[in-house]
């Protein structure tokens, strides 16, 4: 891959991942109802879906996952359930007495906001067709494949990384400026209707005409 091409792909990363959707949106939940320091292990999980994702791709698998409607359909409403299912969560949720501490800790461990960020990533059939279409763009076939994913793969990580701190950041910034509980309930419910509309918006995905 030469420096031209990196630099586009590069660019492109921060188009892909700045752009709003469900990553975005559990960032931005999870900064809220933990704070920044705890609530950014649900960009790991973003990041190791990520990275599953482009193995899949890289392996030629997401060719046949891409070609099956069982398997795209079967991701996509997996998708959509969890997605609905953070939004009620999210909706449901109490207002948080903050104090130096914003939450209670028992409710944000580290192992379940990973596992949470991985699935609302691996559950998007989408990621799985758009990395395919967009990776191999930017593939230099004359030059050995799997230095070039790995060198896209650190691209992609590295950039999401930055991209889901600053949601999350600005998300548990905006927590420290809530004091009151009905204002800590509306932003909850402002959330899980984001949420609810990540779910429309994943529900209405087809699969591309191959």
């Amino acid at each position: 891959m030469t420096w031209d091409t990196w630099l586009a792909f590069f660019l492109a990363c921060w188009l892909i991942s700045l752009s709003p959707g469900a990553g975005a949106i559990a960032s931005m939940s999870s900064g809220l109802n933990f704070g920044f320091r705890r609530g950014y292990w649900n960009a790991i999980g973003l990041q190791l879906a990520l990275v599953l994702q482009i193995a899949v791709v890289a392996a030629g698998v997401g060719a046949l996952l891409a070609a099956s409607e069982l398997a795209f359909a079967l991701i996509k409403w997996f998708g959509v359930l969890y997605l609905l299912y953070l939004g009620w969560k999210q909706w449901i949720a109490p207002p948080s007495a903050l104090a130096t501490e914003p939450v209670d800790l028992r409710r944000g461990r580290p192992l379940a906001l990973v596992l949470r960020g991985f699935v609302v990533n691996a559950s998007n059939p989408k990621a799985i067709v758009f990395i395919l279409a967009v990776l191999p763009q930017f593939l230099d076939t004359s030059r050995p494949l799997l230095a070039q994913y790995l060198l896209m793969t650190l691209t992609m990580v590295a950039v999401d990384l930055v991209v889901m701190a600053g949601y999350t950041g600005l998300a548990a910034r905006v927590l420290k400026l809530l004091r009151e509980p009905g204002q800590q309930r509306l932003l909850n419910r402002v959330f899980g209707g984001l949420f609810g509309v990540a779910a429309s918006l994943l529900a209405t995905l087809k699969q591309a005409a191959h």
